[in-house]
């Protein structure tokens, strides 16, 4: 049975970016496929909390080879998207850091569903600790409102 969800999703405009595509570029150095994270839609400090979306195009490039008739979104790029979003939020909290942050440690990793071409990926982070030399995220991917992943993520600067 999958934990309790750390938003009601329904609260959430999945449409109306908080910070767009360019803003996560400003921060993340990631590029070109690995570009992950497609923009942010939720960014409370106080709550300490982001949430932002995977867009699943019909054309990336794991479309072809992973799992051939069937293809599913990569469960270690479920978690690279995760990453990304809590990497986005260090940025965003330690905008004078230089350092690429990069993973630390996952933990408590569990799948219960997928991602298929056409999906929206919905990830949200909520910040357990964040400093400049380590931050951990608890996250948690969804579908339709389904939860397909729970992480934790732990990042450092590399």
């Amino acid at each position: 049975m999958p934990p309790a969800t750390f938003v009601d999703l329904n609260e959430i405009d999945l449409e109306t970016l908080v910070f767009d595509r360019d803003a996560v570029r400003a921060r993340n150095p990631h590029r070109h496929e690995f570009e992950l994270l497609h923009g942010v839609v939720a960014y409370d400090r106080e709550a300490e909390l982001i949430v932002g979306v995977h867009r699943a195009p019909e054309d990336a490039f794991w479309v072809r080879g992973h799992i051939p008739g069937r293809p599913i979104f990569p469960g270690v790029l479920m978690i690279e998207t995760a990453a990304q979003l809590c990497s986005f939020y260090w940025y965003e909290t330690f905008p004078e850091q230089k350092s690429f942050f990069g993973f630390g440690g996952i933990e408590n990793t569990r799948f219960r569903g997928v991602v298929k071409p056409g999906d929206t990926l919905v990830i949200v982070g909520k910040s357990v600790q964040v400093k400049p030399r380590r931050a951990i995220f608890d996250t948690q991917g969804f579908v339709d409102g389904k939860m397909v992943f729970e992480s934790r993520i732990i990042g450092v600067p590399v």
